[in-house]
């Protein structure tokens, strides 16, 4: 008996460590790389749904993390310049640093909207590579677990067959899941929004919103009465349906917009978590079309 016990210790142990450590900055991306390593994988997820992912503190906790980690999966194109590197720094640990093997940036793999042609910190928080926010579009989803399969490989060619049938299942169900909600989402094609925050070009682009103001004067400022007012004008001239925000966002500027224009505010919830609605990726997107279409009403 005591052998049977030992043993079953032994093998417990050894799935254990041959899991591999991952660090997600997002929680999309530790919902992505579960769909794709399922128990092959130790996630960890930096941010809260409800965190700005601009700014995070970096507390030991996440460094600690960090250190153990064998793969570091995140948005990249700048979205945690304000965080990250000092993770990376004060970690030590060389496998997950830019470059090397166990970094991965999703947005590297993505076509990029609203890449500015100038950069001038007078614009306000404008990131180089573009709009880092590529999670609104679901189609984005494809390329990137693309990549992030291949580099689950590299790193644990052990399971190289078990990575790739994962892959095939997921793009099988997440091609079949944005049939249906682009059938949805019809009636949204043209409508006129306003956005709280420089959130959303991706959701735009991929279910035709057109988007006419946004209510920070400038990416990352809080708006003034005085610069709402100035919307509330502009509306009257060219209204639009609803107002957008994440669900991470304070209200207040979009509730002062929705009642005065009239217009209904719609929470969305950005990442996976944002409502509870949105437990897994397929959610985020159910939810998101469901309270799109609910603010048409």
């Amino acid at each position: 008996m005591n052998k049977i016990i030992l043993l079953a210790l032994l093998l417990a142990s050894t799935a254990s460590h041959a899991a591999l450590n991952v660090f997600a900055c997002e929680p999309e991306w530790a919902a992505l790389t579960q769909q794709l390593a399922g128990d092959k994988a130790s996630i960890y997820t930096a941010t809260g749904a409800l965190q700005d992912p601009h700014r995070v503190e970096a507390r030991p906790s996440l460094i600690s993390k960090a250190r153990r980690a064998n793969l570091l999966v995140c948005t990249g194109a700048e979205l945690e310049t304000g965080w990250l590197p000092v993770i990376l720094r004060e970690s030590g640990n060389s496998a997950i640093q830019p470059g090397n093997l166990g970094n991965f940036e999703a947005a590297s793999v993505v076509h990029m909207l609203e890449v500015p042609t100038r950069l001038d910190r007078a614009d306000g928080d404008v990131h180089a590579m573009g709009n880092p926010h590529i999670q609104t579009d679901p189609r984005n989803f494809l390329p990137v677990a693309d990549a992030l399969s291949k580099r689950l490989i590299q790193l644990d060619p052990a399971n190289a067959a078990y990575y790739r049938q994962q892959l095939v299942s997921f793009n099988g169900q997440w091609q079949a899941a944005i049939a249906r909600w682009e059938k949805q989402a019809a009636p949204l094609k043209g409508v006129p929004v306003v956005v709280q925050h420089r959130g959303f070009p991706y959701l735009n682009n991929w279910l035709g919103l057109k988007q006419i103001a946004e209510l920070e004067p400038k990416p990352g400022m809080e708006p003034s009465a005085a610069y709402l007012g100035q919307v509330l004008g502009q509306l009257q001239q060219h209204p639009a349906k609803m107002v957008l925000r994440a669900a991470y966002q304070d209200g207040r500027p979009s509730d002062w917009i929705a009642e005065r224009a009239k217009i209904s505010a719609v929470v969305l919830p950005y990442t996976v978590g944002g409502t509870a609605q949105s437990i897994d990726l397929f959610g985020l997107f159910d939810d998101t079309i469901t309270r799109l279409l609910a603010g048409l009403k």
